[in-house]
């Protein structure tokens, strides 16, 4: 359902930024070219949108066969600009992609209530940003490649709290 409502909003957004494309001719979807047009892959999955050069581009809809969605921009046929994914067990991001990676700056919530707000790099949380965790805990601080790395804070639901250095998100030493 929560896809369904996606994409109803998704095309009536698009259809007001998108009033001087036509509808893609043929059956031949590489000659589709400054248009809008819907596919149907084989494995079942689904593109609607934006078509340039044959590729996807522009404002498109993705439901790929296991049922993740993407609702955003294209370029070339890749997630390029911003966009919203969401995936079968609950998992959401909202945020920036580059060459179809999640790349910038986004917040990636997971099922169970944990939310990641701040800096992508090829898909994984890196630079500055804060985790909110289910449980009540906080990390603020720089990230690599999806685990706290450098000078942090991580605030127990309890309230005590560690300040410092975090080496591959493991704590370093507890100030309390």
């Amino acid at each position: 359902m929560r896809l369904l409502n996606l994409t109803l909003l998704f095309f009536f957004l698009f259809s007001i930024n998108s009033y001087s494309l036509t509808e893609c001719k043929g059956d031949d979807v590489s000659t589709w070219d400054n248009c809008i047009g819907a596919i149907i892959f084989s494995d079942g999955a689904k593109y609607m949108g934006g078509w340039k050069d044959g590729l996807p581009n522009g404002k498109g809809t993705f439901t790929y066969a296991d049922g993740t969605g993407y609702v955003g921009e294209y370029k070339d046929g890749e997630r390029n600009g911003k966009g919203t994914e969401t995936w079968p067990n609950g998992t959401k991001y909202v945020g920036e992609y580059k060459d179809d990676e999640i790349h910038g700056k986004g917040t990636k919530t997971l099922p169970d209530g944990t939310k990641y707000v701040g800096e992508w790099k090829d898909g994984k949380s890196h630079g500055k940003g804060t985790t909110t965790f289910a449980n009540g805990d906080k990390h603020v601080g720089e990230y690599k490649m999806n685990l706290p790395n450098g000078k942090g804070t991580y605030t127990f639901a309890n309230g005590e709290k560690y300040v410092g250095e975090f080496i591959d998100g493991i704590l370093t030493e507890m100030v309390r």
